[in-house]
This record gives structure tokens, C-alpha cells and sequence, in this order.
């Protein structure tokens, strides 16, 4: 468009005053600033109007962005431009842009185009912007949003982003899909910050990559249009998914600049927080997160139909520390962490949690989380009898040396499979339940063994049974032969040597029977606990 070493617009372009400036900030590198200097008139989201002498036109801006003229000499081309309101549509899908790029402060008339366009650093600052259409943009450097609000949704799907991608205190809307940020198949080769959000809709990361870190601490996503606020399956973080509060105090963005890492770290208490809310259901199936996915004082509202699901996904720490939902169901279903933070009043209640397949390794308890409600805890995720929550609970006390509660955890699974059981079966449990403790509690067979043989003794000591065979008997001792016909394998040459009858008889055989009953359920206890071990 311009001749080589001619810094003049093409005179057809006929540039107002505020484009004139702005062509010629370009060649400077410099900012063309078109505020007023009253803030309220200067605001791009507020209620006032902004006249001609504040108007620039999309097209003169593409043509800076794709064809701008050189930069002075000694100096670097790029467009700084701030409080403008421009009109008509900005397309530059597909092009190549080389100058640095940040609008501040600045109305967009039209949506944003920029498909599978190229830049090396955008950023635009506290814009008010129709739509963002940004499918397939490749950037060197950052992609910065903060403080924008975009009444139409912002699509980002297969957008590669070379460094960071900011979206503090960004407001976005639903789009006519009802989705506010699509951003399916997004790669982020550091940071995504989205700290302080508000999306107003479905916020899609369906197979999105972030190399490092991703940051929603303090945002509130809300979607009453549909089931899910956060959809985000197959999403891989290399490092930390933070869900948490974001600290308010001393914030960067108290004082207006541009945060270029927003808030850095979880606030520590004491200070005043803006916690993340989700309105909505939630899906992180099959995620992988390199350190940790971090839910601590997260609040989660749904309605009965939808889910806070993260099935399958793959973490080394899972800090689940928000507060309990109110409706809606959590679904653990085969995920895999190592560490499990959480605390007894982060979990629904029963019905409200599933968790089949869940597998950890260690259990660290935030505040008091007794064994009791522990066990409440695995009941709530199993409103239909399933093994595996029990025994991934006793395996995961054992390796902590806990083998007492391990145990516990094990005899609460056969009383709650009991109720499974057929009459018959669950007569046989409530036996074995009562004398033993399916063999969980073996100090209590010998308790009965003690207290069998004490009445054992003393009814044959009063009621001796005649010999068998007459002069081979050996001597007479109730205390043997009570002990005899108590102990099923062991003979002490006591219980064939004497024939009661009559009632004799009857005591006799109720201690084989108990003897028999007692050395069972310890035999099985034991045949159990070895095969844990």
C-alpha cells in the first residue's frame, strides 16, 4: 500500500485527526492516547457516548497491522493505542502481523477477526468487545485479555499461544451456542491465568494443553443455559489446576496496571478473598495434571442433574477442600491420585458420591476426620454395596501402619455386604458378627473360649459323665474335658474316653458345636487378612 521509505497514508485513506495520530504513534512505536481525562467519559464499558474525535476505522488499523508503513528510523513499529473507539469490523483472518500490538482502554463497534492469523504479542487491556473470533491464532508471545468484557463469546479453538494466555477479570457472555470462551484443542505453552473471571456460559477446554500452570482462583463461572459452567475433558496441565480464592488485598489490579502473572499465590489467611464459584456442572474426565488439582474454598452449585465429574483423571495430588455442594453429585470414578488433602465437610452427602475405581495412596486429612466419618464418607459413594471404596480405604490405613483402623474399615465392608446376603447367609453373619467379628477381632474367641469353658467346667464338675470303657478311663478332670470338647483339632484323650447322656449329653454337644463356629470365623478372619497382606 505505501511506497518503500514513504511514511504518508495513501492519500484515498483520508485519515482523520485521531487516525492521523495514530498512523503516525505507529511509525514511532509510541502510544497514541485518545482519553479525554474524565474517567467516567473514558470508561469503554460505561453508559457515554464517544464522538468522531475518538473514531477510528478497522480498515486503517489492518492496514497498519499487515501492511504499515516503516518505522522511523532509529525506532520500532508498533501500534499502542488507547481510549479509541473503532468502527466496523477488525478482520485480519489469516494475516501476518509483526508489530507489537496492545489496544487499551479502547470500543470495539464490531467483532474481532483474526482466524488463523499470526502475531507475535497481542494484548488487549480493558476492551469492550463485541465478539472475539480467534480460531486457529498462532502468537510467538502472549495473548493478553484482562479486564475485557465481550458480550459474544470468545472462540480460541486450536489456538496456539507461544507464552502466556491472560484473562484476569475478564467478563465474557454466552455466544448463540451458549458458550462463552470455546476453547477446544488450545495450546498454552506456560501459563493460562483466568484469575477473577466471570464467564456467563459454557467455558470449553475440551482437550486443551497448558504447559504450566492453570489459574481460575477467584473466578465465577456461571451457566444457566445449560448443564456444565466448566467442560473440560481430556485437559492436560503440566503442573497445578488451581480452583481456589484469590487474595483482594494489595492486588495488582487495585492500582490499574496490567498484571502481567496476576495473583501469584493462594492467599494466606487473614486476608480478604474472592473464592471460585461454579455455577453448574463441571467435567475434568480423563485430565492429566502434572502436580495437583486444588479445590481449596471452592463453591459448587448445581442442581440435582448435573456432576462435578472427574472420572479417570490423573493427578499426584487431589486437594479436595471446597465447600460441600448442596445438590448434584461428585463422581471419582477410576480416577488415580497419591494424595488425597481433604477434610469431612468438603464431601456430599449419600447418593451425592461415586467413586468406583477410585484409587489413592495416601489419605492427609485437613482438620478432624475421625474413622467414623471416614467410613460415612465410603458409604455416602456406595448406596449399592461395592467392595472396592472399603478395601482402598483399609489398603491405603495399612501402608500408613494404621492396621487396627485398616481392620475396622474391612469388618464395616462384611457388615454392609451382610445386607446383601440371602436370610440364611445373613443369620451365619450376624453369628460370626457377634462371637468374633468375622474374624477382625480374634480377642474375642477367646473371650467365648474362657467363658464356654468356665460353664463347661462347672456343669461337668457337678454332672461328671460315666467312663466309656470301664477301668481304661483316664482320671477324671472336668477342666480337660471341657477343654477337649471345645477345641476342634486338638485331642487331649479326654472326649472319647466319657459317654454323657441326658442333659450331659446336650452341653457336650453345644461346646463342639461352639468350638467348631469359633475356629472358623478366626480361620477365615485369618485366611482374609493374609491375602490383604
Amino acid at each position: 500500500m505505501t511506497e518503500p521509505g514513504d511514511g504518508d497514508a495513501p492519500a484515498d485513506l483520508q485519515l482523520t485527526s485521531a487516525e492521523w495520530s495514530m498512523w503516525q504513534a505507529f511509525r514511532n512505536g509510541s502510544t497514541c492516547d485518545l482519553h479525554i481525562g474524565d474517567p467516567a467519559r473514558d470508561d469503554p464499558h460505561g453508559q457515554h457516548l464517544w464522538g468522531p474525535e475518538r473514531r477510528v476505522r478497522a480498515r486503517v488499523v489492518a492496514l497498519l497491522l499487515l501492511d504499515g508503513p516503516l518505522p522511523q528510523p532509529g525506532r520500532v513499529a508498533a501500534l499502542q493505542l488507547t481510549g479509541a473507539y473503532i468502527t466496523d469490523t477488525l478482520d485480519v483472518a489469516g494475516g501476518t502481523i509483526k508489530p507489537f500490538v496492545e489496544l487499551r482502554d479502547c470500543r470495539f463497534e464490531a467483532e474481532v477477526v483474526l482466524p488463523e492469523s499470526h502475531f507475535t504479542t497481542l494484548r488487549l487491556v480493558n476492551c469492550a468487545i463485541p465478539r472475539l473470533e480467534a480460531a486457529r491464532l498462532h502468537t510467538e508471545g502472549d495473548l493478553h485479555l484482562p479486564r475485557c468484557v465481550v458480550q459474544s463469546g470468545i472462540r480460541l479453538t486450536d489456538a496456539q499461544i507461544g507464552t502466556d494466555l491472560m484473562l484476569n477479570q475478564t467478563i465474557v457472555h454466552k455466544d448463540r451456542q451458549g458458550r462463552s470462551l470455546m476453547a477446544d484443542g488450545l495450546t498454552v505453552a506456560q501459563d493460562l491465568q483466568a484469575e477473577m473471571m466471570e464467564s456467563y456460559g459454557e467455558l470449553s477446554l475440551r482437550g486443551a494443553t497448558v504447559g504450566v500452570s492453570l489459574s481460575l482462583r477467584g473466578s465465577r463461572l456461571c451457566n444457566p443455559f445449560g448443564r456444565r459452567a466448566l467442560n473440560a475433558p481430556q485437559l492436560t496441565v503440566e503442573r497445578t489446576l488451581y480452583l481456589t480464592a484469590a487474595g483482594l488485598a494489595n492486588s495488582p489490579f487495585s492500582s490499574g496496571a496490567t498484571p502481567p502473572y496476576g495473583i501469584g499465590q493462594t492467599p494466606s489467611r487473614g486476608t480478604r478473598v474472592q473464592r471460585f464459584e461454579c455455577e453448574g456442572g463441571m467435567r475434568l474426565d480423563d485430565g492429566r495434571f502434572g502436580d495437583a488439582v486444588d479445590f481449596e474454598n471452592a463453591r459448587f452449585i448445581m442442581e440435582s442433574d448435573q456432576e462435578l465429574s472427574l472420572r479417570r483423571i490423573q493427578t499426584p495430588e487431589l486437594r479436595f477442600l471446597g465447600e460441600r455442594p448442596q445438590r448434584g453429585r461428585v463422581i471419582l470414578s477410576g480416577a488415580r491420585v497419591v494424595n488425597l488433602i481433604d477434610k469431612s465437610a468438603s464431601w456430599p452427602g449419600l447418593g451425592g458420591l461415586w467413586m468406583a475405581g477410585f484409587a489413592y495412596e495416601t489419605l492427609i486429612p485437613r482438620g478432624h476426620f475421625p474413622l467414623a466419618l471416614r467410613l460415612q464418607w465410603v458409604a455416602a459413594a456406595t448406596p449399592e454395596y461395592a467392595p472396592e471404596p472399603y478395601e482402598m480405604l483399609a489398603a491405603s490405613l495399612r501402608s500408613t501402619g494404621e492396621d487396627a483402623d485398616a481392620r475396622e474399615v474391612l469388618l464395616a465392608k462384611q457388615r454392609r455386604r451382610r445386607e446383601t446376603l440371602p436370610l440364611a447367609a445373613k443369620l451365619w453373619g450376624i453369628l460370626q458378627d457377634w462371637t468374633v467379628a468375622y474374624g477382625y477381632r480374634p480377642g474375642r474367641a477367646a473371650v467365648w473360649m474362657a467363658v464356654l469353658w468356665a460353664i463347661g467346667t462347672l456343669y461337668f464338675s457337678s454332672s461328671p459323665p460315666p467312663p466309656l470303657k470301664a477301668g481304661e478311663a483316664p482320671p477324671w478332670n472336668p477342666y480337660l474335658y471341657a477343654l477337649d470338647l471345645l477345641l476342634p483339632v486338638i485331642d487331649l484323650n479326654q472326649g472319647a474316653a466319657w459317654k454323657p447322656g441326658g442333659g450331659s449329653q446336650w452341653v457336650a454337644a453345644v461346646l463342639i458345636l461352639a468350638g467348631w463356629v469359633l475356629a472358623t470365623t478366626v480361620a477365615a478372619g485369618a485366611s482374609r487378612l493374609l491375602r490383604r497382606q
